[in-house]
């Protein structure tokens, strides 16, 4: 007897399903490049920003097929299903009229339900939160400026829990936001506990406690936070991340949301984008002046590669955004590849990777290079596909700034060869190996000097013995080995805090492929033997620029300790 043939029609229906949706992606994205000329977007990955939904209420979105997504400084971005609607063109003219310049996008009908749904996420939070969605920069402005220390922000939080409970909660997250902002914190975290919730701050890259709340006011701050992050309230056991927007005296500062689940409830992570915090001239970052004339040189080679490496956190993306505004002109076109993108540049092209479209650091990279750019930055080079584009991009007149994954600048080629790029035609693309870390400084108005102990001045006087036998010029940054070690220590006071530090500068060293370098490449070089021929070039190393800053009474001897290796060949 012959076996029936058995149909799955659930699962037949769901790939017809998939495929339609797939034709209406493919016909939106062919109308709006050929019929209308306006940029295609699919917005099954992207984050939609309550702030944008505030432009038009959801029966005038629905009814004109308009879905506004995300509001970066004055643009606001809009999705649309076609442009021949009236409403398309009464929202461009509202939006208009409050200051803001509306970019028009086509997208796919999914794409805009998935907006659309939003507005019943904020809809039911209203409902049970009477609190405003809004967190007003002027408010946290003026809070801001009642917080000189870390000391300051539990008082104001226990005096904002006498108001009602909604208000409360609103007011505790805008001191924590307030806090956070005036103390120039990178990250905000709230931690839930067994029986207590942990507030920290990230300050110049240590986390210090700020304090602790009960448990029960988690759920609503917690609630609270998503909601302004565009992140699903009733989900908590699985990670989502987010982000929103706040405006301080025209100045955008982004706030992106992680959280993922934990043993007592959603650990959450607020990381605060301060465009000031990018905004570090070249030469203020601890860069010695010898060397910034060096690089400053090198970046503005018409073509060559500048590779950038250290730990994350190490300031490597700070750096890359320093060579890009010191290069900037209007006479060269400049593209990034970023994941994601943090910092919006003036005047350059900025693309963020999206792995759910394929739009990897590769695909970037391929994608730049049809763009005509004259300098490509490309987040990190990762796999060997991505190295080989890179290398060859800079060997056909492009001027190519990445990140690589190395304890050092001798590391970089080495590397580069694990990643199979052609030793070869490596010398000739490969301009510059730097890697770095960051120091916090020692607070100018409490620092105290102090003698060191006879390890710690043995320490000190072997690094600037290594230095003077390289033939590097330590007159030049006015030590020697011979002289007296004198040494600062932190101490604590309101200015920092209590912490003894404040602020960070970067130690750095940098490698030029010369001919020398350029000889070595074909050999498959170690790390030790280009650490050798190196020396010759002159350019301190990390260590070495490390204890200058400790001679200077820049930054502490355990500080640089900590994030360089002392007794490393």
């Amino acid at each position: 007897m012959d076996k029936m043939v058995k149909f799955d029609d659930e699962k037949q229906n769901k790939q017809i399903e998939d495929m339609r949706r797939q034709e209406e992606e493919d016909l939106i994205q062919i109308l709006a490049s050929t019929k209308y000329n306006l940029p295609y977007i699919n917005l099954s990955g992207v984050v939609i920003e309550n702030e944008a939904l505030r432009f038009i209420d959801e029966p005038e979105a629905r009814a004109g097929g308009i879905a506004p997504f995300k509001v970066i400084g004055k643009n606001v971005h809009i999705a649309i299903r076609t442009p021949l609607k009236k409403e398309v063109e009464d929202l461009k003219d509202k939006v208009k009229g409050q200051g803001y310049i509306p970019v028009i996008y086509m997208a796919s009908s999914l794409s805009l339900e998935k907006v659309w749904e939003r507005y019943k996420e904020i809809s039911l939070a209203r409902e049970s939160m009477s609190g405003g969605l809004d967190v007003s920069g002027e408010t946290l402005l003026q809070l801001a400026q009642k917080i000189k220390t870390i000391k300051d922000i539990e008082p104001a939080i226990v005096e904002s829990g006498t108001t009602s409970k909604m208000h409360a909660i609103s007011k505790m997250l805008e001191i924590i936001m307030a806090g956070g902002i005036a103390l120039e914190a990178s990250d905000i975290h709230i931690e839930p506990e067994e029986d207590r919730v942990r507030l920290r701050y990230r300050l110049d890259g240590v986390l210090h406690d700020v304090m602790f709340f009960e448990l029960k006011k988690f759920q609503m701050l917690s609630s609270r936070i998503k909601l302004l992050s565009g992140l699903k309230l009733t989900m908590e056991n699985k990670n989502q991340d987010g982000r929103f927007s706040i405006f301080i005296k025209d100045e955008e500062i982004s706030i992106r949301t992680s959280t993922v689940p934990g043993a007592y409830g959603e650990s959450i992570v607020m990381r605060i984008l301060n465009p000031k915090s990018i905004q570090v001239e070249l030469k203020d970052m601890g860069i010695d002046p010898r060397l910034y004339d060096i690089l400053s040189r090198e970046i503005i080679k018409p073509h060559g590669m500048l590779l950038v490496t250290g730990p994350t956190g190490s300031g490597k993306t700070t750096t890359l955004y320093a060579f890009l505004r010191k290069i900037y002109s209007p006479d060269i076109k400049i593209i990034t590849i970023e994941d994601p993108i943090e910092y919006h540049l003036r005047g350059i092209t900025q693309t963020q990777t999206d792995h759910k479209r394929g739009y990897t650091f590769l695909e970037g990279l391929r994608a730049a290079l049809r763009q005509d750019p004259d300098v490509i930055m490309v987040g990190e080079i990762r796999d060997a596909e991505t190295a080989k584009i890179g290398v060859e991009a800079a060997l056909t007149g492009h001027m190519v700034f990445s990140t690589l994954h190395t304890n050092n600048a001798a590391g970089v080629i080495p590397r580069l060869i694990d990643l199979d790029v052609n030793a070869k035609i490596m010398s000739s693309a490969l301009t510059v190996s730097m890697a770095q870390r960051l120091i916090r400084k020692l607070c100018a108005n409490c620092k105290k000097e102090k003698k060191p102990d006879a390890e710690e001045e043995k320490e000190i006087r072997e690094i600037l013995k290594g230095a003077a036998a390289a033939k590097k010029d330590l007159s030049y940054y006015g030590v020697n080995p011979d002289q007296e070690i004198k040494i600062w220590e932190p101490v604590g006071c309101e200015i920092c805090n209590f912490i003894g530090y404040k602020g960070r500068i970067g130690v750095f060293e940098v490698i030029l492929t010369d001919e020398a370098i350029e000889k070595a490449i074909p050999q498959n070089p170690s790390e030790r033997e280009i650490k050798v021929i190196a020396q010759k070039q002159g350019i301190l190393d990390m260590k070495e620029d490390g204890v200058i800053k400790i001679l200077k009474g820049i930054t502490s001897l355990e500080e640089v300790k900590g994030v360089v290796d002392f007794y490393e060949d």
